[in-house]
């Protein structure tokens, strides 16, 4: 019986070629973008979920308000953990990770080489995370000072003749360390939320140890099986009343932590599940930058709506050329084959065409999956369709959509009448179908909201590209590791600016991107700090030449200068500083801070200059409070350059950097880039909603120009009779198609409101954003409208030039 099924299903796809096409290519593209974007969300939650007891581990955030400056922290102060572990026996370990410390250069040989992934770590890493150590004890690898924990690959990297355990590494250019390499461990997986390639002992961390004012650990815990990390999140209250608050009422005068907060202040703790880091953090301080889990639900979305298009388009030809079916109905049932026979064997053609599918959606992965990898930033495979996980999907998706896609159609099919049939009153094969009607509106609902989102997340990105950011990105210049340059960093900068084209040099460790320095500290308006005058904001060390380069703008007051030996204990603020100071003109006022351990505020600093506000981190955020003061920068050089042969500078820069560091490697960037690379989600967001928007505008258009096919054929006849009796071709055509281009009016009307809002909500993760202009919605829908118009026109216009005899004569 199913051999039988299934020849029968084989003859019908050969007999309608253009049916097959239609539904096979359809279902392909649709199964396709389904399987590349199920790779996408799998590996998306999949997340640290590999380690044991990952359901235990947390993460302490750190939430604080001060001064009106808000800090939303991924990390807490290095006692953190210690404290909690003491005196809560709900937690069963602590460990903490410090990413912000020391040289990121190697030495291999007589050559330096730049490493990214580097960490401290305390003695109990191995324990809070699962890593299978292949060499070297776990428990004992980083718990004296000078000792590091390398990966299986660095270990080949580094050693690739002999073993790396018991080895030396030299790490550092100016403040060089040798630590002794005392275990080797498994590569980390790709989908953890951080991927270290070197564990140092924490012990080498030089730091002002048991201080809770200073925020720079990213501390976890491990709590005991049962405990609600919720529930937990309540003594964090405790906490700080014991351990904090007594610095806290020394400095500014306050009893209870109560008293704190009506100033409008905040200082609150809380446990954050490991498992929700990577999708659902939107800290500071990240030890690798995570996604957003509303993209993994948009991408979900779409996977779905687009299968489900391609499905919807299966049902609507199916029962539309059902008329073609009838009479092979009527003839079965008097031969006395029962319904759920043939809802059987309608079902069966649609699994097949649905396997048949399948393998023409792998071919198609097969192709795409490195640009898909490009777009994602994943590293799939082919391969990994196959595995264990994954093959079940495979085997199970084409049965699942075969009868999803054939359901409706064979229930549709199998409840004809045979005698009607046979007498040829099944004549309704195009007859209106609101469930048809409802079906095609809601592809065109799915592709219109996709082309508006689209248009309005490139229309963000262009105001990204284009807002006055407060500084000039374009043409800086950014080199690394010029610890190796030791003593002759100004020699190598002054000589860098002699070459044409260079107009400037500063130095780079603090610039307004992602992955540069930052350094907040505590400052008050008066030399006492209380609760009301004390304040938090960024501190940058600069040069002199630091604003000039970076094309910054000063609103008041001046820029650093050498002509007053007084700007050692000067600042720089910005307008935002301004504003929270209060003062009409803040030139000359004096700000404090303290000595370093937070016991008084004894520095103080007098302003020379308001600088206009400029955006050191995305525009998602606020700019907020920052300040600036001249440092020594021994991390990074930027130039503004401005040349037409950049490749050329770039060479001429390069021969001085290896005459004066030749173990050293040239490392460069530019500013644009680093800033563009804080926006590299969107950017990806923003491609993949173009190219779907695309193929469900695509998907759509096969079934409406198929159902158009299949109209005109059941309504041939009667067209010849119009045009018989003087029916012009516009009206004929205006005929065909009026029905359809209604149902796509009527998505305009359903998709717009939709869109609007889904967008409006994205838009809100931007604290600086595009305005939804109403043209967005018109060109989405008049595109849309015109796109429907060409694939009903083509296949109406045909019809109507048909030769009305010809068509008379066929009936």
């Amino acid at each position: 019986m199913i051999k039988n099924y299934i020849k029968i299903a084989w003859r019908n796809l050969l007999k309608n070629k253009t049916f097959s096409f239609i539904n096979i290519f359809g279902l392909a593209v649709g199964l396709c973008c389904f399987l590349l974007i199920s790779l996408y969300v799998i590996d998306e939650l999949s997340y640290d979920r590999f380690y044991e007891n990952a359901d235990r581990i947390y993460r302490i955030n750190s939430d604080i308000r001060f001064g009106g400056n808000d800090m939303k922290m991924s990390q807490s102060a290095d006692p953190m953990g210690a404290v909690l572990k003491k005196d809560y026996p709900q937690v069963e370990q602590f460990t903490r990770i410090y990413t912000n410390y020391g040289s990121n250069f190697i030495k291999k040989g007589t050559e330096f080489i730049s490493e990214e992934k580097i960490a401290h770590a305390d003695s109990t890493f191995f324990d809070m995370f699962s890593i299978p150590v292949l060499e070297g004890n776990p428990k004992t690898a980083l718990d004296a000072p000078n000792t590091v924990a390398i990966s299986k690959s660095t270990a080949q990297k580094y050693f690739p003749a002999t073993d790396a355990l018991g080895k030396t590494l030299e790490i550092g250019l100016t403040n060089k360390t040798i630590y002794n390499i005392t275990a080797v461990y498994e590569d980390m997986p790709s989908n953890s939320h951080f991927n270290f390639d070197f564990i140092c002992s924490m012990d080498n961390v030089n730091y002002d140890w048991g201080n809770f004012t200073s925020h720079n650990f990213s501390t976890y815990i491990r709590l005991k099986e049962g405990v609600d990390y919720k529930i937990f999140n309540k003594n964090f209250d405790q906490v700080i009343a014991k351990y904090m608050l007594p610095k806290l009422g020394q400095l500014m005068d306050i009893k209870n932590l109560d008293e704190f907060k009506k100033t409008g202040n905040k200082l609150e703790y809380s446990l954050f599940p490991m498992t929700d880091i990577h999708l659902k953090s939107d800290r500071s301080s990240e030890i690798e930058e995570g996604s957003d889990i509303q993209y993994v639900y948009i991408f979900g979305a779409v996977a779905v709506f687009l299968l489900l298009i391609a499905c919807i388009n299966f049902m609507n030809l199916s029962t539309a050329r059902s008329a073609n079916r009838a009479k092979e109905v009527g003839i079965r049932k008097v031969l006395g084959t029962e319904r759920r026979t043939l809802i059987s064997q309608f079902i069966a053609e649609s699994a097949l065409t649905s396997y048949i599918a399948m393998a023409l959606a792998l071919l198609m992965i097969a192709f795409l999956i490195p640009p898909f990898n490009e777009l994602s930033a994943k590293s799939f495979s082919f391969s990994t369709l196959f595995n264990i996980k994954f093959l079940p999907i495979l085997l199970l998706l084409p049965l699942l959509v075969g009868i999803l896609a054939g359901y409706y159609p064979a229930f549709f099919l199998s409840a004809y009448q045979p005698i009607e049939t046979l007498k040829g009153k099944h004549n309704a094969g195009f007859v209106k179908s609101n469930l048809r009607s409802i079906l095609v509106t809601f592809q065109f609902v799915v592709s219109l909201t996709l082309i508006i989102s689209t248009i309005i997340v490139y229309q963000q990105l262009n105001y990204i590209q284009t807002k006055n950011v407060g500084f000039n990105k374009d043409q800086v210049l950014i080199l690394e590791g010029i610890g190796a340059l030791k003593e002759n960093q100004e020699a190598f900068k002054n000589e860098i600016t002699q070459l044409a084209g260079v107009k400037s040099a500063t130095g780079a460790n603090y610039l307004p991107v992602s992955n540069s320095s930052r350094n907040d500290n505590t400052f008050s308006k008066e030399a006492v700090m209380t609760k009301d005058n004390g304040f938090g904001m960024q501190v940058w060390r600069i040069d002199y030449n630091y604003i000039p380069t970076l094309g910054m703008e000063i609103a008041k007051g001046r820029n650093f200068s050498r002509e007053f030996g007084t700007d050692s204990s000067g600042l720089i603020i910005n307008e935002t500083t301004a504003k929270l100071l209060g003062y009409s003109d803040p030139i000359g006022k004096k700000v404090y801070t303290s000595n370093g351990d937070g016991s008084q505020m004894n520095i103080s600093y007098t302003i020379v200059g308001v600088v206009k506000n400029f955006h050191f981190s995305s525009l998602r955020e606020n700019i907020g409070p920052l300040c600036m003061k001249l440092g020594v920068n021994r991390n990074g050089l930027a130039f503004k350059v401005n040349t037409t042969d950049m490749p050329n500078l770039l060479s001429q820069v390069e021969s001085k950097w290896k005459k004066a560091a030749p173990d050293t490697p040239f490392l460069h960037s530019f500013l644009d880039e680093s800033f563009d690379e804080m926006y590299r989600a969107e950017q990806r967001i923003g491609k993949v909603a173009l190219i779907f928007a695309f193929l469900t505008i695509l998907i759509a258009c096969l079934g409406l120009l198929g159902l158009v096919t299949y109209m005109t054929e059941q309504r041939i006849k009667e067209i010849g009779i119009r045009k018989v009796l003087g029916a012009s071709i516009p009206s004929i055509v205006g005929m065909l198609s009026m029905d359809f281009l209604k149902l796509v009016l009527i998505s305009i009307c359903i998709a717009s409101p939709l869109a609007y809002f889904a967008m409006k909500n994205w838009l809100q993760d931007f604290a600086y954003s595009v305005h939804i202009s109403w043209w967005i919605f018109v060109i989405a829908g008049v595109f849309t409208m015109l796109v429907s118009i060409l694939t009903v026109s083509y296949q109406a216009i045909k019809a109507a030039l048909m030769n009305p005899l010809k068509s008379l004569k066929m009936e």
